[in-house]
């Protein structure tokens, strides 16, 4: 089959954070199973560009990859050396895989494919949740919405994660058709030691961000019943940071919490599991990796019910999930796993054969491959 990705920004443009690898491991998994994936991408890098000539093709880990040339330095992506290409070349290809939405760039590739009466399969990466559509820059998405989104999704199918994300997508176009794969996480060929913790040890590792719900943790954590350790690994807005730091402080827990900064591609998986929880109480996440990374080093994990991998934790009995309407709630969740230690032993000892099992790389890509079968 041949495939062609059409993504904002492609590796190594990491800044973009976990969307990056996970479109890139896909296509370089269809690769490997013998089909020809080309991506066409920016040279977006954040505010800057990549260190990549303009609209050049190279081949990236086994992806024949173009990196045209974007007029704009912002979000909006726009590249009109992109749109020509897709203009010219649509049609030689035997399904196309548009990655994220709310940018210029994708929806105008949209618009060409419909145009050419193509359809698209479209995975948003979380951009139709209740969160993103509502929360930032809400006016102008709901206007871009009504004016052309509408009807240029009517024109796609549609690829999800997880079913919240599916449940999310449905209220934004409520004929969609598609389905629910699990995306490719990159894990290592390493198990990992646990360690005998003499405080109990929770981390966090994800942007700092408002989204991610690191505010209600501290709040919670500062109501539990037992003695603890924060672990926080990551970066975002310094003013955000500097708040967080704040609200530590206010409610004395200085000596409770320590910011680790970023941990890489290596040393995340050695910080998890060195910690007795992984917590993650997101106000909204449609997947959230660092879930799959925790569990697959043996650390249980407690999230909440608006992330999107809530259901599976829940169904493998993985971890502890929780809502977040309230303070007290989390806290009680966070006594409970702390008690539970019997639970926490067994999900240490098989969530990361789980772990394994279901997020095979050649067995989740067939199962793209079969999306796309259902969806030509």
């Amino acid at each position: 089959m041949k495939i062609l990705f059409i993504v904002p920004s492609y590796k190594p443009a990491y800044i973009y954070g976990g969307p990056i690898v996970v479109i890139a491991r896909l296509a370089e998994q269809l690769v490997l199973m013998g089909h020809a994936v080309e991506v066409y991408t920016t040279t977006a890098n954040g505010r800057e560009e990549l260190d990549i000539a303009a609209n050049s093709t190279v081949m990236m880990d086994g992806v024949k990859v173009t990196y045209f040339k974007r007029i704009t330095g912002d979000h909006t992506h726009v590249s009109p050396a992109l749109w020509k290409a897709v203009w010219t070349n649509a049609r030689q290809f035997d399904k196309i895989h548009i990655h994220s939405w709310w940018n210029f760039l994708v929806i105008g590739a949209s618009f060409i494919c419909k145009w050419k009466k193509l359809k698209p399969l479209l995975s948003p990466h979380g951009m139709f949740c209740d969160y993103v559509f509502t929360a930032r820059n809400n006016r102008s998405k709901q206007l871009l919405h009504t004016v052309v989104g509408k009807r240029l999704l009517r024109s796609t199918y549609l690829h999800v994660s997880s079913e919240l994300e599916w449940k999310e997508c449905k209220q934004v176009n409520k004929e969609w058709e598609g389905g629910a794969v699990f995306n490719l996480v990159d894990l290592p060929d390493e198990r990992y030691a646990r360690t005998d913790n003499s405080v109990f040890t929770i981390s966090f590792l994800s942007r700092v961000d408002p989204k991610k719900g690191l505010d209600l943790l501290i709040r919670a954590l500062s109501r539990v019943s037992f003695p603890y350790r924060l672990m926080i690994a990551g970066t975002g807005d310094e003013k955000y940071m500097l708040e967080l730091k704040a609200l530590i402080t206010s409610l004395d827990m200085d000596n409770n919490v320590e910011w680790v900064g970023w941990k890489g591609s290596v040393d995340k998986f050695h910080f998890l599991a060195a910690t007795d929880l992984f917590a993650l109480t997101s106000r909204n996440e449609n997947f959230a990796i660092v879930v799959i990374e925790a569990l697959y080093t043996g650390t249980p994990v407690l999230i909440s019910d608006q992330v999107g991998l809530a259901g599976y934790v829940a169904e493998h009995d993985l971890g502890w999930v929780t809502p977040i309407d309230s303070v007290e709630a989390i806290s009680k969740q966070l006594n409970e796993a702390y008690r539970d230690k019997l639970r926490r032993l067994y999900i240490a000892r098989h969530a990361p054969g789980q772990i394994r099992a279901d997020f095979n790389d050649a067995s989740l890509a067939s199962s793209y491959v079969q999306l796309y079968e259902k969806c030509i």
